[in-house]
C-alpha cells in the first residue's frame, strides 16, 4: 500500500467514525502488532530450543558408538547402456526385425 492509499483510508475512518474513533483504532491497531510480535518471538524460541536439543542428542552420541557396518550404504546410479549401432546394410530410418521374438 502506498502512503496516498493509507490517507485515504483514514480519511474515509475519520468521516465515517469521526475523531472520537481514532485512538480506539490505533489502540487496537497497536494491540494487534503487539501480539504479532509475540507470536512471532514464541516462534523463533520454540525454533531455538529445538535446534539446542538436536544439537545436544548429535554431540552426546560418539563416533565410536556408530556402527559403520549396518549404517545404510549409498547406491550408485545405474549405468546407461549406449545403443547398439544399426546394422551395415540397413536404410536409415529402417528398422531391424530380424531379431524380432514375434
Amino acid at each position: 500500500m502506498s502512503a496516498g492509499e493509507i490517507i485515504l483510508i483514514l480519511f474515509i475512518y475519520l468521516l465515517l467514525f469521526g475523531a472520537k474513533g481514532v485512538p480506539a483504532l490505533a489502540q487496537t491497531l497497536g494491540k494487534a502488532m503487539y501480539q504479532f510480535r509475540n507470536a512471532t518471538k514464541d516462534v523463533q524460541n520454540e525454533i531455538m530450543k529445538s535446534t539446542i536439543d538436536i544439537r545436544k542428542e548429535a554431540a552426546s552420541i560418539r563416533l565410536d558408538q556408530v556402527d559403520v557396518e549396518t549404517a545404510p550404504k549409498p547406491t550408485p546410479p545405474p549405468a546407461v547402456q549406449p545403443a547398439p549401432p544399426p546394422p551395415p546394410n540397413a536404410a536409415p530410418g529402417e528398422v531391424d526385425n530380424s531379431k524380432s521374438p514375434i
